[in-house]
């Protein structure tokens, strides 16, 4: 598939570099050496040399992010960008650096990424905290314990109540997502589970029990984009950036129109229109998944199924490797890692996915070849931030 040329720009964009830091139990490192841990690896698995890096995109870190970041890896970078909004923030990211070596900004942006969010619970070095904080418009809701998961909850309970959705077919995706994460040897719980170990579990905000739960894990990754004119001097196979698109949606749960649309519904269409393909296309869907119900509204949103069709849609191992639509191939952060922000880990498994690098847990079509296209999608806050990402071979 060649690649196609985003409205308005004169270079295309290729992702040709990815890696992830040591991650899973990391208890030594600092965040600052899982960024450089990753970077490294990244910039290895492209070919290039660091002082081709003139861009560089992190959220997450320290009171000047980016500039901390750089500082630290050694890079003078002429574009920036510090977006943070949660796990849409790298999808987001990659769409403005998309844009930026486009239109000649930059010519190689590093994305990295690296959190030591649970080695410093365990060392005491941070508490688990109930919120984001009680000013603004998160006053009104936090007096009250409305907690982050809380409010994944009550959007789950919607569905639930609108759609007849079950908890079994929520419980389905966990079961999925831990049985794809058998075959990486990067997840950190590879044991399979059954619905019925989801379901019995210990509940954590009603309906979710802990298995509904993304992991609380330490790592980090990086992803390296370029213009299409540093191809030829990389060392691997470019994965083609074919289009993007962003949403905002809302923080105040009373402001948020209907708690069974998600922000991937306008950032899907925009990405998907831009690329030139439609859902049934796409190959490989990595879809954050802090909770089972992010999945299951992500899909319908995205137009893999029609609203209120998610829960029979993510039966019968569809989105198993194997499966229909193969759905978060390295078991997700439900199972494989979820150190805080993992919407980068998304693009890191689509393109390995598309280059054919996923070893056992290489996804392939009816006719043995390798997926073509792939769509990372993630989600930020409550639901209140979505980006979306096709990519192609």
């Amino acid at each position: 598939m060649s690649p196609a040329t985003r409205s308005g720009s004169t270079r295309k964009v290729a992702v040709v570099g990815v890696a992830l830091s040591d991650c899973g139990r990391v208890d030594e490192a600092t965040p600052y050496a899982l960024h450089a841990q990753a970077a490294r690896r990244a910039l290895a698995d492209s070919g290039l040399a660091r002082d081709a890096i003139d861009g560089i995109a992190s959220a997450g870190l320290g009171t000047l992010a980016p500039v901390e970041v750089a500082e630290y890896l050694g890079l003078r970078p002429r574009w920036v960008d510090s977006t943070s909004v949660g796990g849409a923030t790298w999808e987001v990211m990659a769409a403005h650096a998309a844009d930026a070596i486009a239109a000649g900004h930059a010519n190689a942006v590093l994305l990295v990424y690296g959190s030591t969010a649970r080695a410093d619970i365990k060392a005491k070095r941070r508490t688990s905290n109930l919120s984001f904080g009680a000013r603004g418009p998160l006053q009104f809701e936090v007096p009250y314990g409305h907690s982050l998961i809380a409010k994944y909850a009550m959007a789950a309970r919607r569905h639930m109540h609108e759609y007849g959705t079950t908890l079994e077919q929520l419980a389905s995706v966990a079961v999925q997502a831990r049985t794809n994460a058998a075959t990486n040897p990067d997840a950190m719980f590879r044991d399979p589970i059954t619905v019925d170990e989801v379901l019995d579990g210990p509940m954590i905000a009603d309906p979710f029990t802990k298995l509904h739960c993304c992991i609380r894990s330490d790592g980090g990754c990086a992803v390296l984009l370029v213009a299409e004119d540093y191809v030829a001097d990389c060392a691997s196979e470019p994965v083609w950036v074919l289009g993007a698109g962003e949403h905002v949606s809302h923080t105040t749960m009373s402001e948020w129109d209907d708690f069974t649309v998600s922000p991937a519904a306008v950032s899907g269409r925009l990405a998907f229109g831009r690329a030139g393909v439609t859902p049934g296309e796409i190959d490989v869907a990595e879809i954050y998944d802090a909770f089972t119900y992010m999945t299951l509204v992500t899909l319908e949103d995205l137009g893999f199924c029609e609203k209120g069709e998610g829960g029979p849609f993510v039966e019968k191992g569809r989105l198993l490797r194997d499966g229909g639509l193969p759905t978060n191939t390295d078991g997700g952060g439900l199972s494989a890692q979820h150190p805080g922000m993992r919407g980068l880990f998304l693009l890191v498994e689509a393109v390995r996915q598309l280059r054919g690098q996923a070893g056992e847990g290489q996804v392939r079509r009816a006719d043995g070849t390798l997926p073509e296209l792939a769509v990372a999608s993630g989600t930020g806050g409550w639901f209140c931030s979505s980006g979306t990402v096709v990519l192609g071979r």
